[in-house]
């Protein structure tokens, strides 16, 4: 009678060290009889035996007694006469498990507005609970010792990682979503990769109830690449087009390196360089800046190659209308000459009258003077004549 009593003293439940498993396996297989089972309102209690589930207690306080739990019958130890049972204990949280987390590459896709290649990945958080008990001991956790709840969330999260890859990759392939500004697609990400993965977790009891955090981005190397690309896009359809945009980028940094180097850069090279601007700041014919938008996510036009411009029109049939008269060439500019007066074509180094010199320069600083000039316009001294 003692024994019994004894007996009747012994409980069987998740201790508190373990409330934060999914699943927790008692450790002792020989069940005394009339041993009290409490099973936390959050979880429940599932009884194997050789590889069969023979019965599962809901929440609560039961008293191990095969005329009150029927299913216990089957599993009397007969060697301890009738004294004990024979099974394996398992006691599975219920509620929801939250805080779970997952990410990883996702794939390498082409943007449809650039054309370069970039590599997606995707992180977040989802919750997990656990719809039947059952199906997660025999086909996912079987008879193992789960004392990590890595062995149970590390396959969800595989497998909510192909279906976010699959749902991702299918909006991008076929346009309907820009490489950047996914996350204002996170709903309608997570409406598509959840679904799908409570589909394929359906065998193992599982299912995710919700997300938290989703993000789904760029590579760090590529979402540089596209930065910096979308930046120069900006730059250069402000400068008028690429050349002129590279060769203002060009000048400036030669404007700071003489801002830092001091005189180090003559003023003949800086001469060279501004005219060199100038002259390819002037617009090339038939070169057009980018069209707004035309980078990554922000347009449809991209960098693809503009539509050449409509032929010319055809000339007129020679019989249809008579051809005009070549207009007649302007005459030549003139100037007198200082020593005969007859008049002298401008830019003419000699007077094709008398031979004389068209230009003079001042004896004193050696400014160049005209031909007709009695004195230097810059230090004042009476000018030489032509001849001289």
């Amino acid at each position: 009678m003692g024994i019994l009593n004894e007996a009747r003293r012994e409980f069987i439940a998740a201790p508190d060290s373990s409330k934060g498993q999914i699943v927790y396996k008692w450790p002792d297989q020989n069940i005394r009889k009339f041993a009290r089972a409490v099973v936390e309102p959050d979880a429940v209690a599932v009884f194997m035996n050789q590889g069969q589930v023979m019965g599962v207690l809901p929440p609560g306080q039961h008293t191990l007694d095969a005329s009150e739990l029927p299913f216990l019958g089957m599993i009397i130890d007969w060697g301890t006469n009738s004294n004990a049972f024979k099974a394996e204990i398992y006691f599975v949280g219920a509620r929801e498990f939250p805080n779970c987390r997952f990410g990883g590459r996702l794939d390498e896709v082409q943007d449809p507005v650039s054309g370069l290649i970039v590599t997606l990945r995707a992180f977040g958080e989802y919750a997990l609970r656990v719809v039947d008990p059952q199906k997660l001991i025999l086909n996912l956790v079987g008879t193992v010792d789960v004392t990590d709840n890595e062995a149970i969330t590390g396959w969800v999260a595989q497998q909510l990682l192909k279906c976010t890859r699959t749902a991702v990759t299918t909006q991008l392939m076929s346009g309907a979503w820009p490489i950047l500004g996914l996350s204002m697609h996170s709903p309608d990400i997570e409406a598509a990769a959840g679904p799908a993965t409570n589909e394929q977790l359906a065998d193992y009891g599982l299912s995710i109830t919700r997300f938290g955090n989703l993000d789904v981005n760029l590579d760090d190397e590529d979402n540089a690449r596209l930065k910096k690309l979308a930046g120069d896009t900006a730059y250069s359809r402000l400068a008028g087009g690429f050349l002129q945009a590279a060769q203002a980028e060009a000048l400036q940094g030669a404007g700071q390196g003489m801002a830092e180097g001091g005189g180090a850069v003559s003023p003949m090279f800086m001469a060279a360089g501004f005219g060199m601007g100038n002259q390819m700041m002037q617009p090339m014919p038939g070169a057009a800046p980018p069209p707004p938008g035309a980078f990554a996510g922000g347009g449809q036009q991209g960098y693809a190659q503009q539509a050449p411009p409509p032929p010319p029109a055809p000339a007129p049939v020679a019989d249809a209308v008579p051809a005009a008269a070549p207009a007649a060439a302007a005459p030549a500019a003139t100037m007198e000459c200082g020593n005969c007066h007859n008049q002298v074509r401008v830019g003419a180094k000699f007077c094709d009258s008398c031979g004389t010199p068209t230009s003079k320069h001042c004896t004193n600083c050696n400014a160049d003077l005209s031909a007709t000039a009695k004195f230097c316009a810059e230090c004042g001294t009476p000018a030489s004549s032509p001849s001289s």
